[in-house]
C-alpha cells in the first residue's frame, strides 16, 4: 500500500503541497529504458521518492519563470515613451519569481545540476523560440517588411532600424536586468549568444534586396552630404564643415549596428559606395580642369587624407560597435591605408583624364597641359600605359580617322598629339603606339604631302590664308633651328658617349625604335616611306611659289636649307637650281634692260620683265601656246637678242601661259586696272578697234573670231571672257558674241542687277583665273599619254581590236625606251578615250570607232 501511495503521489501531489497553479505544459521526459522504473531519467538515478518531489518543484518553478517571461500578444509601438514601454512590457521581479529563476537558471541549483547534461528545459532557448520568435514573426516582421517594400529609401531603413532597436530592448530587458545576478559566471557568453541569435533573426527575415538597396541609398546620401559638400579649394576638416550630417550618419549607423544590420555585409556595401563616391568626387570636382601648373593631384590627396579617410574610420567604427575616434585621432587608419586610398583616387583621376584626352589634345593650344601632368601620376605601370593607348586609339578611330574629317584637321590634331605625348612620355613609347594608325591613315590620303609642304612654306603672318594651309607647321618652322639628318636619327645604338643614355622602356614593342627627333616637323616629314615623294611635291610647290611671288624668298631659302640637312643636298639639287634661277633672273633682267640698243625701256613701250628657268631642273609647267599682241612680240624678240648676246650658247623659249600682266583699260566713263594672266590680257587686247572699224562704236567679237586670231584653246578663251564679264568690261550680247561696256551707268539703268550678276561671275571665276603654273601629276600623265596615243591608234588600225594586255605588250616592244606606264594607268586613259567617242570597248577588247 505504501508503494502504491508513493507512485500516486509522484503523479498527483498532495493538496497541502500545491500552492501555485499547475504548469500549462508538463515537461516531456524520455521513455523509461528496459528494467527502469516508470518516471524520468532522474528517478532511476536518485530513487522514486527524490525524483517525484524534484520534478514537482521544477515544474512549479518553470511555470513561474515562463509566466514572468511571457510576451503580450500585441505589437511593440516605438512611438511610446520609455516609461510607457516599461510599464507595458516589463513585470516586477517578486521573490517567488526570483527563486524560480534561480532554481531553473543557476548552475548551483539542484534542479539544474540534475539536468546539466541535457539540452532540455533551457529557459533562454524557450524564451527565444517560444516567445521572441513567435512574437516577432507574428507582430513585428509584417510591419517591417511592409515598411521596407513600400517606404522611401533610406527613410524606411531608419524607421525599421529604430523599431528594431525598441523591439530588441524589449526582448533583452528581462535577460539583461535579472539574469546577470543569477549567472555571475557564465552570463556574458549566454547573453552574447542570445543577442547573436536575435540579430540573425532580424537579418535573415527582412527582405535582403530592399535592405541592401536602402543601405546603398543611405551611404550615398551621407557621402554626398559629408564628403562632396567639402569646400573644393580649401583643405579643412569635414567635421567642422558638416557636423550635423556627420552626427546624424553616425547615429543611424550605431542603431543599425546594435540591431545586427551592420557587420560584414554592410561593410561590403560601404566599400562599394565609398569606391563610387571616390569616383564621382573625381568626376564632379576635377573634370575639365586642365590648367597648368596642375594642383589636382595634391588637392585629391589632401581630400582623401583629411576627409575621406576620417569618414571611413568613423563609419567602420560604428559598424564594428566601437566608439567613434576623436577628431585628431586616426586609430583605425594606417599610413598604408591612406596611401592605398590615394592610389585609388589617382587611378580614378587617370581614368577621367584618359576619357578626356582627345578633348585635351584638341584644346592643346588653349592651355590644357595640366591634364598631361595629372596623367603622369597615373602612368606608373605597364597596364595603365596599355589602357591609355588602347582607349585613346579607339577614340581616334571613331572621332578623327573618318572620311568626313579634312586632312588639315587630322594633321592639326596629330601635331597636338606629338606635343602632348612628348610631354607625357619623353621616351616616345606611347607616341609610337598611338601615332601608328594616324600615320597609316595619312599615308592613304592623296593630299597629305601637299598640305605638309604647303604648311612648311606658308607665311604665318598672312591673315588671308585659307583653311587648307597648315599654319602650325609654319609657326613650328620659325621655332626650329635645325633638322637632324636621317643618319643622326638612327644611331641610337652608337651613343657610347651619351651620358644621358637610358635603356628602352620595358613596355616597348618589338618594332619600337627610339627617335631622337620628336619634333613636329621631323615627325611629319618621316610620314612618307620614301623621301622622293616629299621632295617631288616640295619641288612642285616651290616652283609654283617662285613663279607667283615677286621679291622676297627668305622663307623658301630657309626651308630648303633645313630640308637639305635631313635629306642631303643631292635629293634637293633641282630645288636649289630653281631658286638660283629666280635669283639670277633679277640680275640678268637688270643687265638686259641696261642695253640701250634694245630699247626695252622706251617710254611708249610696255614694261617687260622675265624669269629665266633651266627647264631640265624645273617640274613640268603649263606650255599652252597662243598669240600675244604684236607690241609684246617685238619686245620679246629684242629681249631674246639681248639674252643671246649675254649667254652665247643659250636661247629663250617663251612660256606665254605663265606670265602675269598689269592691264590699264581706258573706257569712256572709267579706268580699269587689273593684275591678270597673259591669256586674259591677250583676249581683252583683241577688242581694240582695227583700222577698218568705227572707233566711236563699241567693239564686238565672236568666240570663233577670237579663237582664230589668237590661236588659243577654247578653255583659256572662255576663262578670259568670263573674267572680263565679271569685271564689267565685256558684255555678252548674244551666244558666243561679246562687246565692250564703254559706259557702265547706261547699262545699269537698262538692265538692273547687271552689276551684282557681274560681281558674282567674277567671284566664280577668281579661282580658275589664277591657274597654277606647275602641272599636276595627273596632267603630266595625260600629257605623256598623248604621245603614246598615236602608237595605240596605229596598232588598232593595222592590227585590229586588241585587249588591254596585248596593247601594253605591244607598246613596250615598239616605243623607244620602253613604255613607262602600267596596266591601270593605260586603262584609265583608254576609258577616257572611250567616253570621248574615239574608241569602242566590247568584251574587254578595244577598237577604233569609225
Amino acid at each position: 500500500m505504501a508503494a502504491y501511495d508513493r507512485i500516486f503521489a509522484a503523479v498527483f501531489p498532495p493538496p497541502s503541497e500545491i500552492d501555485v497553479p499547475t504548469p500549462a505544459a508538463t515537461p516531456v521526459f524520455s521513455s523509461s529504458g528496459f528494467g527502469e522504473s516508470f518516471g524520468s531519467q532522474n528517478v532511476a538515478q536518485h530513487g522514486v521518492e527524490f525524483g517525484a518531489a524534484e520534478q514537482i518543484k521544477w515544474d512549479r518553478a518553470w511555470h513561474t519563470a515562463t509566466s514572468f517571461l511571457a510576451l503580450p500578444n500585441e505589437l511593440i509601438k516605438r512611438d511610446r515613451s520609455e516609461e510607457a514601454l516599461r510599464e507595458k512590457w516589463t513585470r516586477p521581479l517578486t521573490p517567488e519569481v526570483q527563486s524560480a529563476l534561480i532554481y531553473i537558471v543557476s548552475e548551483d541549483s539542484r534542479g539544474r545540476q540534475i539536468r546539466k547534461n541535457t539540452d532540455t528545459d533551457d529557459l533562454l532557448r524557450w524564451y527565444f523560440e517560444e516567445q521572441v520568435l513567435e512574437h516577432y514573426v507574428k507582430h513585428m516582421l509584417p510591419v517591417f517588411t511592409e515598411t521596407l517594400e513600400h517606404g522611401k529609401s533610406p527613410d524606411a531603413l531608419f524607421e525599421v532600424g529604430q523599431a528594431l532597436h525598441v523591439a530588441q530592448n524589449v526582448y533583452l530587458h528581462p535577460i539583461k536586468s535579472h539574469f546577470p545576478q543569477l549567472l555571475p559566471g557564465g552570463v556574458k557568453a549566454k547573453l552574447l549568444q542570445f543577442s547573436t541569435d536575435l540579430h540573425g533573426l532580424f537579418t535573415h527575415t527582412l527582405p535582403r534586396d530592399r535592405l541592401a538597396e536602402n543601405l546603398i541609398v543611405f551611404f550615398r546620401q551621407q557621402c554626398s552630404a559629408i564628403l562632396n559638400g567639402h569646400v573644393e579649394n580649401e583643405v579643412q576638416d569635414a567635421l567642422s564643415s558638416v557636423p550635423d550630417a556627420r552626427r546624424r550618419a553616425l547615429k543611424h549607423m550605431k542603431i543599425l549596428q546594435d540591431v545586427g544590420l551592420g557587420g560584414h555585409k554592410a561593410q561590403r556595401i560601404l566599400a562599394e559606395v565609398m569606391s563610387d563616391t571616390l569616383e564621382s568626387h573625381v568626376k564632379s570636382v576635377h573634370a575639365d580642369r586642365w590648367a597648368s601648373p596642375s594642383t589636382v593631384v595634391e588637392q585629391l590627396r589632401d581630400w582623401i587624407e583629411n576627409s575621406f579617410a576620417r569618414f571611413v574610420v568613423e563609419i567602420l567604427s560604428s559598424l564594428e560597435g566601437e566608439p567613434v575616434p576623436a577628431v585628431n585621432e586616426l586609430n583605425k587608419v594606417s599610413h598604408s591605408d591612406v596611401e592605398r586610398w590615394q592610389e585609388m583616387g589617382i587611378k580614378n583621376l587617370g581614368f577621367l583624364r584618359t576619357d578626356e584626352l582627345f578633348d585635351v589634345i584638341v584644346d592643346w593650344e588653349n592651355g590644357s597641359s595640366g591634364a598631361i601632368e595629372d596623367l603622369k601620376h597615373y602612368l606608373t605601370s605597364p597596364s595603365s600605359r596599355m589602357y591609355l593607348t588602347n582607349t585613346f586609339t579607339s577614340v581616334l578611330s571613331h572621332r578623327l580617322l573618318q572620311p568626313g574629317a579634312a586632312t588639315t584637321e587630322i594633321l592639326q590634331v596629330y601635331i597636338s598629339i606629338i606635343r602632348a605625348f612628348t610631354a607625357l612620355d619623353p621616351k616616345g613609347v606611347l607616341l609610337d603606339r598611338v601615332a601608328r594608325p594616324i600615320r597609316r591613315y595619312l599615308r592613304e590620303r592623296d593630299d597629305t604631302v601637299t598640305i605638309v609642304v604647303g604648311g612648311l612654306l606658308a607665311d604665318p603672318d598672312d591673315e588671308s590664308g585659307t583653311e587648307d594651309i597648315l599654319i602650325e607647321l609654319a609657326l613650328e618652322m620659325n621655332k626650329s633651328n635645325s633638322l637632324k639628318t636621317e643618319d643622326e636619327t638612327d644611331d641610337g645604338e652608337l651613343d657610347f658617349d651619351d651620358m644621358n643614355w637610358m635603356p628602352d622602356p620595358v613596355d616597348a614593342g618589338p618594332e619600337y625604335k627610339k627617335s631622337k627627333n620628336l619634333d613636329v616637323i621631323g615627325s611629319l616629314i618621316s610620314l612618307f616611306e620614301s623621301k622622293d615623294i616629299f621632295v617631288k611635291e616640295f619641288q612642285n610647290i616651290l616652283g609654283e611659289r617662285l613663279l607667283k611671288k615677286e621679291y622676297e624668298f627668305d622663307r623658301e631659302i630657309r626651308v630648303l636649307e633645313l630640308l637639305k640637312l635631313r635629306f642631303g643636298e643631292a635629293g634637293l639639287q633641282a630645288c636649289e637650281v630653281m631658286l638660283r634661277d629666280i635669283l639670277d633672273s633679277r640680275r640678268v633682267d637688270t643687265f638686259i634692260h641696261k642695253d640701250v640698243q634694245l630699247k626695252l625701256d622706251d617710254q611708249d613701250t610696255p614694261e617687260l620683265h622675265t624669269r629665266i628657268l633651266s627647264h631640265l631642273f624645273w617640274p613640268s609647267l603649263h606650255s599652252e601656246t597662243f598669240l600675244v599682241p604684236p607690241e609684246i612680240e617685238v619686245l620679246q624678240s629684242r629681249y631674246s637678242t639681248g639674252f643671246e648676246n649675254l649667254k652665247q650658247s643659250r636661247k629663250l623659249t617663251w612660256l606665254h601661259a605663265l606670265g602675269q600682266v598689269t592691264v590699264n583699260l581706258d573706257l569712256e566713263d572709267r579706268t580699269v586696272t587689273e593684275e591678270v594672266q597673259t591669256w586674259q590680257a591677250s583676249v581683252i587686247y583683241a577688242f581694240q578697234p582695227s583700222s577698218e572699224e568705227d572707233p566711236f562704236s563699241p567693239v564686238t567679237r565672236t568666240v570663233q573670231e577670237l579663237s582664230d586670231s589668237l590661236q588659243m584653246t577654247e578653255s583659256l578663251l572662255h576663262n578670259a571672257l568670263t573674267f572680263w564679264v565679271g569685271k564689267l568690261v565685256l558684255k555678252q550680247v548674244c551666244p558666243d558674241t561679246y562687246t565692250v561696256l564703254e559706259t557702265l551707268s547706261d547699262e545699269e539703268v537698262a538692265n538692273p542687277g547687271t552689276s551684282s550678276a557681274a560681281i558674282a561671275a567674277a567671284a566664280e571665276t577668281a579661282t580658275s583665273a589664277a591657274a597654277p603654273a606647275v602641272l599636276s601629276e595627273y596632267e603630266v600623265v595625260q600629257e605623256k599619254m598623248e604621245v603614246y596615243w598615236q602608237y595605240v591608234v596605229g596598232m588598232l588600225t593595222n592590227g585590229g581590236p586588241m585587249p588591254l594586255q596585248q596593247i601594253v605588250m605591244m607598246l613596250k616592244l615598239t616605243v623607244p625606251g620602253g613604255f613607262p606606264f602600267g596596266n591601270e594607268e593605260l586603262r584609265g586613259y583608254l576609258e577616257e578615250e572611250v567616253r570621248g567617242g574615239k574608241l569602242d570597248l566590247a568584251g574587254g577588247v578595244y577598237k577604233i570607232k569609225h
